[in-house]
């Protein structure tokens, strides 16, 4: 095997590739990336056997071949070389080498062979639809933060996708992720032909390879999938995961429905507020008390070990006074999202779910768990 390839296009598939390997591996070839070169193109691909990533990009193939290197000490070496270098990739089956060269730099890595790494078997993936970038991203930006980390409720991993219905009946593809503390959900119009999708939890990693991928592409991502598998095609990477293997419970159990108390407030300055006012909570709760009253909010935390805080922020509210307790972080989190100027808090009591909303948005709704203060 032998190529040319300039250095800046090989970096940033190599970018794309490594963050999919982990950095500590019991299985060897788990830590390679594959190089596989033919008419025209050089293929890497990469594994950790629930997800695999491929892309190809061109370069000047001298002699086609394969075989697999360490993914993260390529990727370093290549990120160190001079912009617009041109990077020599040749394989010395005798040595069991890949050399690289690029200027005066030397290098060679031990190699494993490429009949070592695993293929992922995709099966029949029987529902195919188009989803425009944006609107991809959009659905991630809105809901991931609440994706769970807690692995005893592996089913939380993730952002749950599926297809649901509006008031009026019309068909929605929605996605939803929770962590119990609080919940994120997202709406948009459902691309033609995903009546018969089941609902599906695509895993918390994917979500974030994906989130690195949409940034840099414009048009339709193709997304196929069944009941165990997804794959996700952009114009030369190719993303294939295992779904998770559980049920996404009953979420629309968590959204109140008889909260009757709207508050009305300028997201910025309701963000700004939180974010000073939590400077003085505790790391372990990150509590803060919000105190509604007449067209006003105050905030307000008090640490025994850090001081105290107060602010008051303009708002549009007419119902009864009353206070609620909230998890500064959480909260930020939510208003980080809204990206109009208004944001809505629809609430019950002291104990209740909160409903917090953008005015301008009506795809996003989120949910939120009070705390005691």
């Amino acid at each position: 095997m032998k190529l040319n390839i300039e250095q800046s296009a090989l970096l940033k598939s190599l970018g794309h590739i490594q963050t999919v390997v982990e950095k500590r591996n019991t299985i060897p070839i788990l830590s390679n990336v594959l190089l596989e070169c033919a008419e025209g193109h050089l293929t890497l691909a990469a594994t950790d056997l629930d997800l695999a990533i491929s892309e190809q990009v061109e370069a000047d193939i001298i002699e086609p071949g394969g075989i697999t290197a360490p993914a993260h000490t390529l990727y370093d070496i290549v990120r160190k070389l001079p912009d617009g270098a041109q990077v020599e990739l040749s394989y010395d089956g005798d040595s069991q080498r890949l050399a690289i060269r690029a200027g005066r730099s030397r290098f060679t890595l031990s190699c494993l062979p490429r009949e070592d790494f695993p293929v992922m078997a995709e099966g029949e993936l029987p529902h195919v639809f188009d989803l425009p970038a944006a609107n991809l991203k959009r659905l991630i930006d809105k809901t991931r933060f609440a994706v769970s980390t807690e692995e005893t409720r592996y089913y939380l991993n993730g952002i749950y996708l599926h297809v649901a219905e509006d008031d009026d009946g019309s068909a929605l593809l929605r996605g939803v992720a929770t962590d119990g503390h609080r919940l994120a959900r997202f709406d948009m119009a459902c691309p033609a032909g995903l009546d018969a999708m089941p609902g599906v939890i695509v895993p918390r990693k994917v979500v974030g390879e994906l989130r690195k991928l949409v940034d840099e592409f414009e048009g339709d991502v193709k997304v196929s999938l069944s009941e165990t598998k997804i794959r996700f095609v952009f114009a030369r990477v190719v993303l294939t995961s295992k779904l998770i293997d559980g049920t996404f419970p009953d979420y629309s159990r968590v959204i109140p429905e008889g909260n009757d108390k709207i508050m009305e407030i300028d997201s910025r300055q309701f963000a700004e507020a939180v974010d000073r006012v939590s400077t003085i909570s505790t790391e372990k709760t990150r509590s803060i008390k919000l105190s509604l009253g007449p067209d006003s909010l105050k905030l307000s935390v008090n640490s025994p070990e850090q001081g105290t805080a107060k602010e008051e922020v303009a708002a549009s509210y007419a119902g009864d006074e009353m206070e609620i307790g909230f998890n500064s972080r959480y909260l930020m989190d939510i208003l980080g999202q809204i990206e109009g100027d208004l944001a809505r808090v629809v609430l019950a009591d002291s104990t209740a779910p909160t409903i917090l909303r953008d005015v301008t948005d009506d795809g996003a709704l989120y949910v939120l768990m009070p705390m005691r203060v």
